[in-house]
């Protein structure tokens, strides 16, 4: 049973590459948090596996939120979905519950015939980054690169074309946040638009940054998650 008298720990769910390297930022401007980041395995590429994975890594003992960053958004959902004890809230950070993109779900079925190769950084640093693109975060993100298997990180981007996590919004009761960045290249508006349509209490912050809004705006994304949960009932 989870001992309520503890702080809520802080669930960290990667993007697309699975790595968890680019949460480094946002975790320095965390402070009073404490955090937890899953790894995602090169062997995980589908949802109901990344969702069995993080269900295991769930903790037991005391309350948490769950953020989930892009491609770990519709994992994030579905647990909410299944109301696990000692959820106390639910953020997603430039994500979706259905593919992002669905007029590109031709798409999917040649993903596979794509070479494995890593994204070139100049493309990474446009569709991710924009004018947000500092040197750290740069080598950063190449560190991440070095990391993250090509393979894994295609076949994930197959699952997000077919993902559609939908019907599992009306099941979702914990408080939910979605922190929305206004130049985000990759995930559009309409998404958060068909998330807010399926979970009317959705809270939506949006702040000035690209797609990696917890990279490049890391003290604006803790500030808003602070001044989420402060504006939750007690107990």
């Amino acid at each position: 049973m989870a001992d309520t008298d503890l702080p809520p720990l802080l669930i960290l769910l990667p993007g697309l590459d699975g790595t968890g390297r680019m949460f480094e930022p946002f975790l320095s401007a965390l402070e009073d948090f404490d955090a937890r980041v899953v790894r995602y395995p090169a062997a995980l590429v589908s949802y109901p596996a990344c969702i069995h994975f993080v269900r295991t890594h769930l903790p037991k003992d005391r309350p948490f939120l769950l953020l989930g960053e892009s491609f770990s958004g519709p994992v994030a959902l579905a647990l909410a979905a299944e109301r696990p004890e000692g959820l106390v809230a639910l953020v997603l950070c430039g994500s979706f519950a259905r593919n992002p993109r669905p007029g590109l779900s031709w798409l999917a079925g040649l993903l596979g015939l794509l070479p494995a190769r890593r994204l070139p950084m100049w493309l990474l640093r446009f569709l991710l980054l924009g004018r947000w693109a500092t040197t750290p975060l740069m080598d950063l993100a190449r560190a991440m690169g070095a990391e993250a298997s090509p393979v894994a990180m295609r076949a994930r981007l197959q699952a997000v074309m077919g993902v559609d996590h939908t019907p599992l919004l009306a099941h979702i009761q914990a408080p939910t946040l979605a922190l929305v960045a206004t130049r985000d290249r990759l995930v559009p508006r309409a998404a958060t638009t068909w998330l807010r349509a399926h979970l009317p209490n959705l809270d939506i912050v949006r702040l000035d940054g690209p797609h990696w809004l917890l990279q490049a705006r890391p003290e604006a994304a803790a500030k808003a998650i602070r001044d989420f949960l402060a504006r939750l009932p007690r107990g």
